[in-house]
């Protein structure tokens, strides 16, 4: 491997990803086979970072056209996690506890991301970013994954140029972090917390929201992450990882902002609420404001 790049992003599109973590028998028989043999082989997470940025590097300036993962070598995270109710992740190199796994699954992802793509932009331009032999193909990818997996879950969700609001509700204040640091700055922040955990505060949410705010676009996005939630392994963790975005705003208060923020609605306390949200905008407006940045 040539380089690190997970080191040095500049440059690059801030990008926040929400990960869930199974334990090995969530997963189809022949998937946990291929679960153990690529995690055996990733090495340590920064290494797994850095060769899924290589990677992506890569498909972006490759000869032929086609900017989608090929799905011969997937990428697999994983941690550990003491046994107990509470378990909060260990370090790489911790031999106690039990292994979760978090597949990249970027053939997936990437049609998914195409997709959106495709249905925000007007049809000449769809086809000049991704021509349709090249969708075409990918499809075909995405169809042979989806007839030999029984498992369907899609275990990342992304954000570039900022963090969703309705993601942050998912942890507390005192969840556990993670801070990656080198050369004098914050790498990224990973923040950690059982599903249970995490689907008790979306549902919290959703309900305070659904009396108290239901018009709100947050209250669509915390009913969709429930559902997504819901469809884990009960002994799953979800991990929130701020990417080099973490460098901006890092010491970060987002999720208790978020939750004073839903509580003050519930309480019909309009003008805590505008505080919180001044509070969340004043930190992640001007990262969202990058993204239009020349």
């Amino acid at each position: 491997m040539s380089g690190n790049l997970y080191r040095g992003q500049a440059g690059l599109p801030f990008s926040s990803s929400l990960r869930v973590y199974e334990p090995l028998e969530a997963f189809p028989p022949e998937q946990q086979r291929q679960l153990v043999a690529e995690s055996s082989r990733a090495g340590s997470r920064a290494a797994v970072e850095n060769a899924e940025l290589q990677a992506s590097l890569g498909r972006i300036t490759r000869s032929g056209g086609d900017p989608f993962p090929t799905g011969r070598t997937d990428l697999v995270r994983m941690t550990r996690v003491p046994t107990g109710r509470h378990a909060a992740p260990g370090k790489d190199d911790d031999d106690a506890g039990r292994v979760l796994y978090c597949p990249s699954q970027l053939v997936i992802r990437a049609g998914l991301a195409a997709n959106a793509l495709m249905d925000g932009v007007h049809s000449p331009l769809a086809d000049l970013l991704i021509p349709v032999s090249q969708r075409d193909k990918h499809q075909m990818r995405i169809d042979r994954i989806n007839a030999r997996e029984d498992a369907k879950r899609v275990h990342t969700r992304a954000s570039t140029w900022g963090i969703p609001f309705s993601w942050f509700s998912l942890f507390a204040e005192s969840d556990r972090k993670d801070v990656v640091e080198a050369e004098g700055r914050i790498l990224t922040v990973r923040v950690w917390t059982p599903l249970t955990e995490a689907l008790e505060r979306a549902r919290f949410s959703v309900a305070h929201l659904a009396l108290a705010a239901p018009d709100l676009d947050m209250l669509d996005d915390l009913t969709q992450l429930t559902e997504w939630l819901e469809l884990f392994h009960v002994q799953s963790m979800v991990e929130l990882d701020y990417g080099a975005v973490a460098d901006k705003v890092y010491p970060d208060d987002s999720p208790m902002d978020v939750r004073l923020g839903i509580e003050c609605l519930a309480e019909g306390d309009m003008t805590g609420a505008a505080a919180a949200y001044r509070r969340l905008a004043s930190r992640w407006i001007p990262i969202r404001q990058l993204a239009r940045a020349s």
